[in-house]
């Protein structure tokens, strides 16, 4: 197969260019509206009860408000004569508004529970009609025209699909600003490590041809099945990352070629048949390790399956087939643009490293030495992990200040209670009133329930309270011939008092033999849990059996795909735990902006899968040489120590390439991206120095000639099925 991508390149290598050329314009059309498919939800699969719920009152009931208005007196209190006038303006507007299907506000109810402690806010809510995707884009139109900062008023936005919105709007921003860091610093990387401005630009252009086809198939997916706009972040970082890797790879081999008197096909010919396979088993063990988000019942991590997956295919292709078609045309121009910092150096990275033989004699003559203290360190950095709380996403991962986060803040602290963070009880089916008022009491005697609302009234610690007029139009909304709605306050819905609350009440009978359905946050959150914790055993099996299965295809050892699972969870754990104390225990967020808060649940599963699998990119480079080294009859710690020397200053290149790439992504101003870029870069780093470096040579070194040990079955099976490097070209 690479001998006839070879040919393909050497031959046809115009024609393949335009194709490509064409396909590009394509694909940045198509992926322009990419943004405009992608969705902002997809925590909780479709069928867990607290979705149900959701689906349930906005089918079935009034529902929990898509928008929330705060109006924020500029003189006097919200009882002041020009602040109800402008706040029943506003309600009335607002109501008559198409799509809106319910309003309610402290001029229109009365109700204290939408005014401020202070006086000086009211809260206005809506409840729009539609799928969560309709309500999102009626949000994101109705908001600007009601926000305003003049007349007697200031009028500010928010409510779940609001914070959704302005995450992806976020986003959008991030990347520009993130890829106009990444860019720039890696063609200054890339001009570096070749000394040629032609070399240098060929494995930026591989990765733009990746993100802009990648887009592209996002765009086809988001519009044939549910996306996360927050795939975006992974298909930016990974096209450039891994197209670059690859194409580094490619473009090493190539000069190595003609450094040796090839002519220019010879020398394609030459790099894509040995260098191909390597770049094959990095892209399947990186693939693999995507793959295993599929088995996850939430879209959002299988949106970064989708993306991950695209871009290690069309990463792969671009670096295969249009790289060599790329070097055919230019030939020995390749070298051209010379630039007077990298005069009188080699012109590829595969001569062996003068540093990295040291580094690997020292290593593999004091293996224990040398490395105990790493593994040490490693298991240090991953202590905090066990103290890890899990959460999910709420406007506290903006930085502060920003509209959405702002009013979050307000509903939180200002308001007795906050009507985006309720706990919601459904009914499969109605309550006659006697039930319902035994029910709602028996919900409001639970101890950290606030209060609970039903269709008779407001219960508090298991006894009714009074109702006045205006309260009285509002339960009517809580019965319907579908159910009986019953409203919960409940404590923060990321603390564990409301988890807990979340399961007390899921356990309180329902009079009449009905089901109930327990929605809002906090039960989103246990959902969560749940569904990730009951599928994470398959995921990791799958990705262990596939690592092993490639590995061993690779090199024909047992023992090597062993060792490298072993590595890659102590790395991965590490990085979790310094994760965990950055981001959970507040260490560094003055420094990059952000609030302190339970981790993710689906952010350690996400860069467990994506930091494994680059991970692993690295481990096929290095394993790669000394299987060169070894097959060609050179003793094991010789084959350990030159295969680190002739590959070390790449994979150092490679990683800090990728390693700028992410860390570039650090720059957002959503809390669990910046988790996701600073997690993965830091794997990188680790794993190509520490583990690379050491870990893996001292390892080698004790085992010995076992590192190529497979049973023998296995070894026979290998011997007729195993792929092996491609014999050099004549």
């Amino acid at each position: 197969m690479l001998q006839a991508l070879a040919r393909l390149a050497t031959s046809r290598a115009r024609l393949v260019l335009a194709i490509t050329g064409i396909g590009i314009l394509l694909a940045g059309f198509a992926g322009i509206h990419a943004f405009k498919e992608l969705k902002s939800a997809g925590f909780v699969r479709p069928s867990a009860p607290s979705q149900v719920a959701a689906d349930k009152l906005r089918d079935d009931f009034v529902g929990p408000p898509g928008l929330i208005l705060t109006v924020k007196a500029r003189s006097g209190s919200v009882d002041s004569p020009a602040v109800v006038a402008a706040g029943k303006a506003i309600t009335a507007r607002l109501a008559a508004e198409p799509g809106v299907r319910h309003v309610q506000s402290y001029w229109s109810t009365g109700s204290a529970s939408l005014r401020s402690r202070s006086g000086d806010d009211g809260l206005i809510t809506a409840t729009l009609t539609g799928s969560d995707t309709k309500v999102s884009d009626r949000v994101r139109a109705l908001a600007p025209q009601f926000v305003t900062n003049r007349g007697p008023v200031v009028v500010s936005a928010g409510g779940a699909p609001y914070f959704g919105n302005s995450v992806g709007k976020q986003i959008t921003g991030d990347l520009a600003k993130a890829e106009s860091v990444a860019i720039p610093l890696t063609l200054l990387f890339l001009i570096l490590a070749f000394g040629s401005a032609v070399a240098a630009l060929l494995p930026v252009a591989i990765g733009a041809i990746s993100i802009f086809t990648t887009l592209a198939v996002l765009w086809l997916l988001g519009s044939i099945t549910n996306v996360s706009q927050y795939a975006l972040n992974l298909t930016t970082a990974m096209s450039l990352g891994l197209a670059i890797d690859y194409s580094l790879l490619m473009v090493n081999r190539y000069r190595e070629e003609l450094a040796a008197g090839h002519d220019a096909e010879a020398a394609v010919t030459a790099a894509v048949t040995k260098g191909g396979r390597t770049i094959l088993f990095s892209a399947a063990t990186v693939a693999a390790a995507m793959a295993a988000l599929l088995v996850f019942p939430v879209y959002f991590l299988r949106s970064f399956a989708y993306a991950g997956i695209s871009v290690v295919v069309l990463a792969t292709l671009g670096a295969l087939v249009v790289l060599p078609s790329l070097l055919v045309v230019l030939g020995p121009r390749i070298n051209a643009w010379r630039l007077p910092i990298g005069r009188g150096r080699s012109t590829t990275m595969g001569g062996e490293s003068p540093f990295w033989r040291q580094v690997a004699h020292l290593v593999t003559s004091r293996p224990l030495a040398t490395g105990l203290p790493i593994l040490a360190l490693l298991a240090v950095l991953a202590l905090p992990f066990a103290h890890v709380n899990f959460g999910i996403p709420d406007d506290r991962v903006l930085a502060p200040g920003s509209p959405a986060r702002a009013v979050g803040d307000a509903l939180r602290t200002q308001f007795a209670s906050d009507a985006a963070t309720t706990t919601e009880i459904v009914t499969s089916a109605p309550l006659d009133p006697v039930q319902a008022a035994d029910y709602t009491s028996r919900i409001s005697a639970l101890s950290g329930v606030q209060a609970a609302v039903g269709p008779q009234g407001t219960w508090v610690d298991g006894r009714p309270t009074s109702v006045d007029a205006s309260q009285v139009a509002q339960l009517g909304l809580h019965q319907s011939q579908a159910g009986t709605w019953i409203t919960a306050y409940t404590p923060d819905p990321l603390s564990h008092q409301a988890q807990s609350l979340v399961k007390a009440i899921r356990a309180v009978p329902v009079p009449g033999g009905a089901v109930s359905y327990v929605g809002g946050p906090a039960a989103s959150l246990v959902d969560q849990k749940a569904d990730l914790g009951g599928h994470l055993p398959l995921a990791l099996v799958l990705i262990g059996l596939t690592t092993l299965v490639v590995l061993w295809l690779f090199t024909g050892s047992i023992v090597l795909p062993i060792k490298a699972l072993i590595l890659n969870a102590l790395t991965l754990s590490a990085v979790l735990g310094v994760m965990v104390w950055i981001f959970q225990y507040g260490h560094l967020s003055s420094f990059f902006g952000f609030t302190p808060l339970p981790t993710s649940t689906t952010m350690p599963l996400l860069l467990f899968c994506i930091a494994f699998g680059l991970s692993m990119d690295y481990e096929v480079f290095l394993l790669a040489r000394i299987k060169e080294l070894h097959d060609a009859g050179v003793p094991n710690q010789e084959a350990v120590v030159g295969g680190l020397a002739k590959v070390g200053r790449l994979v150092s290149a490679a990683a800090g390439l990728m390693a700028i790439t992410f860390f570039s992504f650090a720059t957002s101003k959503v809390s669990f991206i910046q988790m996701f870029a600073l997690g993965t870069g830091l794997a990188i780093v680790i794993d190509a120095t520490l583990v690379r470096g050491v870990l893996v040579p001292a390892f080698m070194r004790l085992a010995g000639d076992w590192n190529w040990w497979s049973p023998s079955p296995l070894r026979r099976l290998h011997d007729r099925f195993g792929l092996r490097e491609a014999p050099a070209p004549a």
